[in-house]
């Protein structure tokens, strides 16, 4: 999974990249202090594989992983080169879904660059900029196809549907809402790789003062979920600052600190969950002597095709797949017990892989 960072400039944008993937980027109060996009790949905790491991005393442990892009902070009229303009959104087209850091806090010390905080003005600028961006990505397409439209039926129909893209992204609706009519412009749409096609979280970022109750004290982060309610997308309330002092603390230290500021999960727990519910992910687990590990994929994806995220030649040769739930493996303390009590399904093709469900492929190749 990858996840780009978005926000204006001083929004603690940068200082929660630094904390959630401890990359190190430079983070300082003023604007444009990110220039080149910072990436960092951060392991998903998943308590499931360190018990799997502890059962099979498996050599290594490979969780999931996610991809945080940061890129420079945008700015009203970005589109049109201001501040450090859109150069940087190239860096994210290839991101399943967008982190937008909101400001939701008071701090004179620590300056806006609207000279005020109000969390949906700043949104929509954000939204505004990627709306421009996409216009720019079609507008170079349509020259692109326009050319060869008069001789080719197929391609004066993609030219049709970026005319219809381009009004409607014009209109201040993001890519999201627009309905293509058929397949094929189904194939098209998605091959355009669209800003505000894809899911966005907020991350409404919040004083410390306001992190026990989730926000619910806050008025910024009301206006946010309000907001985000209208457009279905997923908030998660975060406080950079205090994120950066837990990613400082050794793991045992971290629960006891979360405990003392009220705190049942950390905000890379609380993004991992939004991630995944808005992107419809899950994993599934396997497990064995040489290694114990985590698989992201797509709720309601068949066994072959999970089968395929380890090996192609898995799927193309698939036969069955031995599958229990992990709780249940656990309780039986080994595979074969597992087996004996007749809680592992022999599963064909059609099956649906549920979180959680430990699976050995059976292939032929």
């Amino acid at each position: 999974m990858k996840l780009g960072i978005v926000g204006l400039p001083n929004v603690g944008k940068s200082t929660l990249f630094n904390s959630l993937t401890k990359a190190g980027a430079e983070s300082a109060n003023y604007p444009f202090c990110t220039i080149d996009p910072n990436i960092g790949v951060v392991a998903v905790p998943d308590e499931r594989l360190k018990l799997l491991w502890d059962m099979y005393h498996s050599k290594k442990v490979t969780p999931a992983t996610i991809e945080f892009v940061d890129i420079a902070g945008l700015v009203k009229g970005a589109s049109k080169g201001e501040g450090l303009g859109n150069q940087f959104l190239a860096n994210i087209r290839e991101v399943d879904a967008i982190v937008h850091v909101v400001r939701c806090f008071e701090d004179t010390n620590i300056v806006h660059v609207d000279g005020s905080i109000d969390p949906v003005r700043d949104i929509e600028t954000i939204d505004l900029e990627l709306i421009f961006a996409d216009i720019e990505v079609l507008e170079r397409r349509a020259a692109k196809q326009g050319r060869a439209a008069n001789n080719d039926k197929r391609i004066a129909k993609e030219v049709g549907l970026i005319k219809r893209l381009i009004r409607h992204l014009e209109d201040g609706k993001p890519a999201k809402s627009f309905k293509p009519e058929d397949e094929d412009e189904e194939e098209w749409f998605a091959s355009y790789n669209l800003l505000t096609a894809k899911p966005v979280i907020f991350a409404a970022n919040v004083s410390e003062d306001d992190l026990a109750d989730d926000g619910a004290s806050n008025g910024f982060v009301a206006k946010v979920r309000e907001f985000a309610k209208k457009e279905d997308y997923e908030v998660f309330v975060i406080c950079a600052q205090i994120e950066q002092e837990i990613a400082e603390l050794a793991e045992d230290e971290k629960a006891m600190f979360l405990e003392e500021l009220g705190l049942k999960e950390s905000g890379l727990d609380k993004l991992i969950r939004a991630s995944y519910r808005i992107l419809n992910l899950m994993s599934f687990l396997t497990a064995g002597e040489d290694e114990t590990r985590a698989w992201t994929i797509k709720r309601g994806t068949k066994a072959p095709q999970a089968a395929g995220k380890i090996h192609s030649d898995f799927e193309r040769g698939f036969i069955r797949a031995e599958v229990v739930n992990y709780k249940d493996l656990l309780e039986c303390g080994s595979l074969s017990a597992a087996k004996e009590k007749g809680i592992v399904g022999l599963e064909g093709k059609e099956y649906v892989v549920q979180d959680g469900d430990v699976i050995l492929f059976r292939f032929n190749v």
